[in-house]
């Protein structure tokens, strides 16, 4: 096995010879051409990153960071694969990790059809990302134990193995989550990357607008009228009525919200007119009408060209 340098692998790679190649270094790959690898490949560090890499070989030794970012054309990766860190950013047609996975750093976000994970593998010590990861309906029970875990907006996932250890916190921003295992009971939480308590996640009916109100962090008061509902939170401080019209479900208003050191909170009401259901749907706080707020939502920078035949 040859030791190279890692610019002469870098060339004997996108030439794509055979051969067995160790690097002391990192190969750096992003933005090229490379559809596969030819050679078999030791490495401290191999970044691929927006690569229309389609597969990788069973020979490939990666002893420290594997970066495989937004390679959209990859689908499958080695049995057997083991690195220390593992990115699969934006790697939108990876639906299975591959058995006998081993690795501390796994980040998996953004790739929407990962939905299976290997019977046997080793994830642990460090974090797991799975934001946006929307196909994903359970965590395996090997998992762990871990530093941190991102679940923001695994909508799709609505708990966790009993026995999961996370030594940090665990962000469940927007994920179906309800509840927590009693090996997690005292983890802290995260909201898209914003601390919250327990009440917050897990009970926000019990959330007041006076305790809104009085939170001085302006993220974790979003947060909290998020998970209040924008409505509720409108009526419970009785918010003032900018404009009101009707439209295809019938009456709409434009209401205000004035926030200390904040922003005003400035939102469309209005009824779907197939379910009757009514909406708060936020708009820019210098909206002054309902029809100009229903344009910006439409797309529209000038209202008047906004003359919508039917509304659904």
């Amino acid at each position: 096995m040859k030791t190279l340098s890692p610019e002469e692998a870098r060339q004997h790679l996108l030439a794509e010879e055979k051969a067995a190649i160790c690097v002391e270094g990192s190969i750096d790959l992003r933005q090229t051409k490379l559809s596969s690898i030819a050679c078999r490949l030791q490495c401290n560090d191999l970044d691929l990153s927006g690569t229309p890499i389609e597969s990788l070989p069973k020979s490939l030794k990666v002893r420290s960071r594997l970066t495989l970012d937004n390679c959209t054309s990859l689908q499958r990766l080695p049995k057997g694969l083991t690195c220390g860190s593992l990115s699969l950013r934006g790697c939108v047609f990876i639906d299975r990790l591959p058995e006998q996975l081993s690795t501390w750093f796994l980040n998996a976000s953004g790739c929407p059809r990962l939905s299976s994970w290997p019977k046997e593998a080793t994830i642990r010590n460090g974090n797991v990302n799975l934001r946006n990861c929307v196909e994903i309906r359970e965590l395996p029970g090997w998992l762990g134990p871990l530093g941190q875990l991102d679940l923001g907006g695994c909508v799709n996932l609505h708990a966790l193995p009993e026995g999961l250890q996370v030594s940090g916190w665990i962000d469940i921003g927007g994920s179906g989550i309800q509840s927590l295992p009693k090996s997690l009971a005292n983890s802290p939480l995260r909201w898209r990357s914003v601390p919250i308590t327990h009440q917050i996640a897990f009970e926000p009916d019990k959330i007041t607008a006076k305790q809104v109100l009085d939170e001085r962090n302006a993220e974790l008061r979003r947060v909290m009228i998020e998970r209040m509902g924008y409505l509720k939170f409108a009526n419970d401080v009785e918010a003032k009525e900018l404009d009101r019209d009707t439209d295809a479900g019938g009456q709409r208003q434009l209401l205000k919200i004035d926030i200390d050191e904040d922003e005003p909170l400035v939102g469309l009401v209005c009824n779907c007119p197939s379910t009757n259901r009514q909406y708060f749907l936020r708009v820019p706080p210098q909206m002054q009408t309902c029809h100009q707020a229903a344009a910006w939502m439409a797309g529209f920078d000038d209202p008047k060209r906004y003359r919508p035949v039917i509304e659904t």
